[in-house]
């Protein structure tokens, strides 16, 4: 029984052992890597292209280093503008190695090693270029909208939330010698990374922000800010306000002394004509007689009014010399 078991445990020993003699003389290397070998600490062979590739057995160490771009999102660091004023500053890089012997030799291939010193670098970009700055000109001289967050600080009076892509763009037209800022970063960087054998190809501000600890101090301005710039703009309102009333009012009582004077002009007009019409009726004696008798008829009918029954009349009124006979 146990010869048998050995006999078919034969073919599966020796299949492993083939590949892990194979593995042990082969490596591969992909499209988007460089593969460095490494005989007792020292390279030996570099390869570049992509295929199947041979080395010495227990002897030759293979390392990978990635051949495309990488992507690091810098830690979050506090900063100090030139105007004196701490910001926070979240940014990322993209990189790759542009020689992977130098990347070997000094960094032992390790991307996390070589993350760590670039770390070092941008930081220190970082912190030169934006305390060299003051904090309106950090805003501006960025090359794409800002993520800002509702704890916004003032450049003279105006929020950084409040700036748009036009207002950036139109600034940037006033003052042709503003640099985007991932522009100066990747100036002040310069060659530091070529010992490392890797080249920075883009520096970006993701966020730029106020310490946690200064955040309710702004809110404060800003709710003051905004109040006082509500108070102006109710002050201009009911000054205009006023001002208008006052245009208006004056109109009114222009248009009503006018109105009067037209009407009292109509008026005397009115008068002038009536009396005209009655000079023409009663232009004579006898009209006029006429006249006064009707008068003193409709005062009489008036003075009957309300039960009254009794008459006073004069000796010389017209209904007088009817009823005692010498009206004719």
């Amino acid at each position: 029984m146990k010869k048998t078991m050995t006999i078919v445990c034969l073919p599966w020993c020796l299949l492993l052992t083939f590949f892990i003699f194979w593995n042990s003389i082969t490596y591969v290397t992909m499209e988007n890597e460089y593969t460095v070998v490494k005989q007792f600490g020292q390279i030996k062979t570099i390869n570049s292209k992509p295929g199947l590739n041979c080395k010495l057995p227990f002897i030759s160490t293979v390392n990978v280093i990635p051949k495309s771009k990488q992507f690091y999102d810098v830690p979050v660091s506090e900063i100090i503008t030139s105007d004196k004023k701490t910001m926070t500053v979240d940014a990322f890089i993209t990189w790759h190695v542009t020689d992977a012997k130098i990347f070997t030799s000094s960094l032992n291939a390790s991307t996390t090693t070589a993350e760590g010193r670039l770390d070092i670098i941008v930081y220190n970009a970082i912190k030169t270029v934006c305390s060299s700055l003051t904090q309106k000109e950090l805003i501006i001289s960025r090359d794409f909208p800002l993520e800002i967050s509702q704890a916004n600080v003032y450049l003279d009076d105006v929020e950084i939330h409040d700036l748009t892509e036009e207002d950036l763009e139109e600034t940037k037209e006033e003052d042709a010698e503003i640099v985007p800022i991932s522009e100066r970063l990747l100036q002040c960087i310069g060659n530091q990374c070529d010992e490392y054998g890797i080249m920075i190809d883009d520096i970006e501000i993701k966020v730029l922000d106020l310490p946690e600890e200064n955040k309710d101090s702004v809110y404060q301005r800003m709710i003051t800010a905004r109040n006082n710039i509500a108070a102006a703009y109710r002050a201009q309102g009911e000054s205009e306000a006023q001002m208008i009333r006052n245009t208006t009012n004056k109109e009114i009582t222009v248009m009503k002394s006018e109105a009067k004077a037209e009407a009292d002009k109509t008026i005397a007009e009115g008068e002038a004509e009536y009396m005209k019409v009655l000079s023409d009726v009663y232009g004579t004696k006898a009209r006029a007689d006429f006249y006064l008798f009707s008068l003193s008829l409709d005062a009489a009918k008036e003075s009957l009014e309300n039960g009254n029954t009794t008459l006073f009349i004069g000796k010389d009124s017209p209904i007088a010399e009817i009823f005692d006979g010498t009206k004719k």
